[in-house]
């Protein structure tokens, strides 16, 4: 069902603002949705979005403005206030545990008692809970126990139990934080067919999410924030992705500029045998300077496993390495660090930044020994003047060197990670999912510092979930499945047809 005119809200903001030290998170900002309307709620990170849906959720409290639901005014004390509102959210990270039943997860904090005096004791009546989870399973079409444990689950699994402990809070209005980021095609196809029920049910939905390619499948209306004002809104059979872009970003984005190629100098990457028992088999291909090289495979393929061998993060079996010709021992990414190689990883929140640390003592980091007076001492003017230079070289948007990285946005969060790794010029940049989780003026950015980078010479290893990003950035692709090189592909020869029949084993496998 689709919102009219004539319809009362479901909820209704009006005129919310929020500031935080230095920053305007929100100003004057607008938003409503109505029962079985999905609302695409769309921006660059840092626009405001997971402001507004924190205070419609009762984690934040907004500092001026009204919050109406079925046309009554409310203020969201704390999520628990909220969800007895009838708003629950779903952060892109879930709120389960792990060793417990999916029957608990759902009712977590909210357990059904017996009548009498068991109910007075506090007794959980389990029959009665493990019933409603079953009902409440099925009304998101899942099809495993109340009494799985939520550890044995899939990702999309999960995510079916998240909706479902929304349901049992009666929820009329459920949030969706970036909720397709860890699902497969297929996973994806399921949660729609979920929203299109819930919609049947008269429940709104607001959706979070950077691909625009899935606004325009599930949703009836986009909203559109930038620097924390609303900016636009439209319903979706009235937009096109271009309008939506100009929106976000306050330009035209140029989508389809590719990586132009420069010229390819001589190998500086030679990788030979790798193994790893188990995950990898035989991983050979070479890298030279100036090219970029996509890898391309499905979930499992060891895309990954491959770039943290190449970068001494995990052990090999076998295999041997080879920095312009010389032999190297990759025992560590340390040595690794000091041979040329650098790592983005696909997750830089864990694995690539120190999220409580300055921006600036993040790309001091890997670069101490260049930073050193007198062998032991860090010079502060050779820190600041070195991040300073790698902020405005990466147009890195930050109230300050000292701002700590928790606090930036997904993109200026991964330009980050390159700016520490930049700052060491390195002969090889291993960047795992470059453009995952951030917006698409970023990610534009990022791509267009990919191609200046290769220009300067340094040889670029690009993996991407992404085939039109493969396509779009790659002078060569290398095309994983089962941990082993299934082709090797020249960019003139490679579309996402061929790319997939190899990712799944439906071809002959190469080698080159």
């Amino acid at each position: 069902m689709i919102a009219t005119a004539e319809k009362t809200p479901l909820l209704e903001v009006k005129s919310v603002s929020k500031a935080f030290p230095g920053v305007q998170a929100l100003k004057d900002v607008d938003f409503s949705i109505y029962p079985g309307e999905v609302v695409a709620l769309v921006g660059e990170n840092g626009a405001g979005k997971s402001t507004l849906m924190k205070i419609l959720s009762g984690a934040y409290r907004m500092d001026s403005g009204t919050i109406h639901i079925n046309g009554d005014t409310v203020t969201p004390e704390n999520p628990r206030h909220a969800q007895g509102l009838g708003i629950s959210i779903i952060y892109q990270e879930f709120n389960l545990t792990p060793q417990q039943s999916v029957a608990t997860n759902i009712f977590l904090g909210r357990e059904p008692t017996p009548s009498g005096l068991l109910g007075m004791l506090s007794i959980v009546d389990r029959r009665r809970m493990r019933r409603e989870a079953a009902r409440l399973l099925e009304r998101v079409g899942a099809g495993f126990s109340p009494n799985t444990p939520i550890r044995r689950l899939s990702v999309a699994e999960q995510q079916m139990v998240e909706i479902a402990k929304a349901l049992s809070a009666e929820a009329r209005i459920i949030i969706m934080d970036e909720p397709t980021s860890a699902l497969g095609e297929d996973e994806v196809k399921v949660l729609f067919q979920i929203i299109r029920n819930l919609k049947e049910q008269d429940i709104g939905v607001v959706f979070i999410t950077h691909r625009l390619e899935e606004v325009f499948e599930i949703a009836d209306r986009i909203v559109v924030l930038r620097d924390g004002e609303q900016v636009g809104g439209m319903p979706v059979k009235e937009a096109t992705t271009d309008d939506v872009i100009a929106l976000m970003v306050g330009r035209a984005i140029d989508k389809t500029s590719q990586h132009a190629g420069t010229d390819i100098g001589d190998t500086v990457l030679e990788v030979k045998g790798l193994s790893r028992k188990g995950v990898l088999h035989d991983i050979s291909f070479s890298l030279r300077r100036g090219e970029i090289l996509g890898i391309a495979g499905l979930v499992g393929s060891g895309r990954t496993e491959s770039a943290r061998a190449i970068f001494g993060a995990d052990p090999i079996d076998a295999g041997e390495l080879f920095i312009d010709g010389q032999r190297v021992n990759i025992k560590s990414p340390a040595v690794a660090v000091n041979a040329g190689i650098a790592l983005v990883p696909e997750d830089r929140k864990k694995h690539g930044l120190v999220l409580m640390h300055s921006l600036q003592h993040n790309i001091m980091l890997p670069n101490l020994n260049a930073l050193t007076v007198l062998s032991e001492f860090v010079s502060k003017r050779r820190a600041r003047s070195l991040a300073g230079e790698y902020v405005e070289r990466l147009n890195i948007r930050t109230p300050g060197l000292g701002q700590q990285v928790k606090y930036l946005s997904g993109g200026n969060q991964q330009k980050t990670v390159l700016a520490k790794w930049l700052a060491g010029s390195p002969k090889v940049l291993i960047m795992d999912e470059p453009t995952r989780g951030i917006d698409v003026g970023a990610k534009a950015e990022v791509h267009n510092l990919m191609s200046q980078l290769a220009r300067l010479g340094i040889a670029i290893i690009m993996i991407s979930s992404e085939l039109p990003e493969v396509l779009l950035m790659s002078d060569r692709i290398l095309v994983m499945h089962e941990g082993r090189v299934a082709a090797i592909l020249d960019r003139e020869e490679a579309t996402q047809e061929i790319i997939m029949s190899y990712a799944s084993g439906s071809t002959e496998t190469a080698t080159a």
